[in-house]
């Protein structure tokens, strides 16, 4: 295996480096008209610009090649990355006020607001999810660069309704309560379930570019999918219960806070 086959492309680094252009435009020289007397966003700025840095690192290093043509379960590392740390990060990046420019257009306003509806995100971050782990198009995406593309993108795009319904700072499309994102959570890591059960107790190899690569490391095809499998529970079910802890840990603040809040005439009224 070469382990110096770094991706390329223009598409990928082009895209990358589009996305970061526009997010130092909109925090940097346009920042007067968009928000004037805002600072710069520092902590925000560093959560973006991670995000598309381990973007980066997903897709575009030796691991893309090592999940596309020997192992399963670094194609399911690859997956976990896209549609957790990496949209998270991204979402968490974007200020307010910047979504909010963004969002000005009334047609894009309201896909937004559609698409991040907590039944309808996680309906759709379920089926592209599992529909992808179906064997016909998974492997069919191992064959096609231009559809393994796609896969990845319709992944991240689908992780990123879910995360603008739980972490958007935009009002325009206010992000969810705490408790319903807490169930939102709970409801998508509980849906992944039977796929990754699918691949766990599935008695013979799902996808035969697997089968019929070269081994590595003395991992057995079938223990390379029970290996993808655990990692799609396990570390899911590590990232809710963490996004979980933050949403419960955040009420329970500003719950404490509106009960210290000391009353006005104004509250009696």
């Amino acid at each position: 295996m070469n382990w110096w086959h770094w991706h390329t492309e223009p598409e990928l680094i082009g895209g990358l480096l589009l996305l970061a252009w526009l997010y130092a435009l909109a925090t940097g020289p346009l920042r007067p008209q968009l928000a004037p007397g805002r600072a710069y966003p520092r902590g925000e700025a560093i959560c973006f610009y991670s995000g598309l840095a381990l973007l980066y690192l997903a897709v575009g290093s030796p691991l893309d090649l090592m999940g596309e043509v020997y192992l399963f379960s670094a194609h399911m590392l690859q997956h976990i990355l896209i549609i957790y740390p990496i949209a998270i990060l991204i979402v968490v990046g974007i200020p307010g006020w910047v979504a909010d420019a963004a969002l000005r257009p009334a047609p894009l306003r309201a896909a937004v607001r559609f698409l991040s509806r907590p039944v309808v995100a996680g309906v759709l971050f379920t089926v592209v999810l599992g529909g992808w782990h179906i064997p016909a198009l998974y492997d069919w995406a191992l064959r096609d660069r231009l559809v393994h593309n796609i896969e990845h993108l319709t992944m991240f795009l689908a992780a990123l309704t879910v995360w603008w319904a739980v972490f958007n700072k935009s009002t325009l499309t206010p992000a969810c309560d705490y408790g319903t994102s807490m169930l939102l959570v709970f409801c998508i890591a509980l849906a992944k379930v039977p796929v990754a059960a699918y691949l766990i107790f599935a008695p013979d190899i799902l996808y035969p570019t697997y089968e019929l690569a070269p081994r590595l490391y003395g991992i057995s095809a079938h223990e390379d999918q029970i290996i993808g499998g655990a990692m799609m529970t396990l570390l899911a079910k590590f990232g809710s219960v963490f996004i979980m802890a933050w949403c419960f840990y955040r009420w329970h603040r500003e719950t404490e806070t509106e009960e210290n809040r000391p009353l006005s005439i104004a509250s009696l009224k």
